[in-house]
């Protein structure tokens, strides 16, 4: 049986794993909506496509380039902590 303090443990590492993966999306979005904003409120374009497919468009791109490092952090954490511990390590 697994300790409090393993459980919490692992929780943490996933949480830290699941925010490492995600950052790349999330400060694209939140670059391309401060852009889009910017831009929309300079120019007076009220566009509601405008604020949408920019920022899906850039997140796609990110998406495929960080691919490679999404797919080690996951294989990583499964590797060095999940399967060990399922084996009984």
């Amino acid at each position: 049986m697994l300790s409090e303090a393993v459980i919490y443990d692992v929780l943490r590492q996933a949480l830290w794993a699941a925010v490492a993966m995600s950052a790349p999306l999330l400060v694209v979005a939140l670059v391309a909506g401060l852009v889009i904003g910017l831009f929309q409120a300079l120019t007076s374009v009220q566009e509601m496509t405008l604020t949408f497919v920019p920022k899906v468009g850039a997140m796609l791109v990110v998406f495929w380039a960080s691919m490679s490092f999404m797919t080690a952090t996951l294989t990583d954490f499964f590797t060095n902590r999940i399967i060990p511990l399922i084996a009984g390590g």
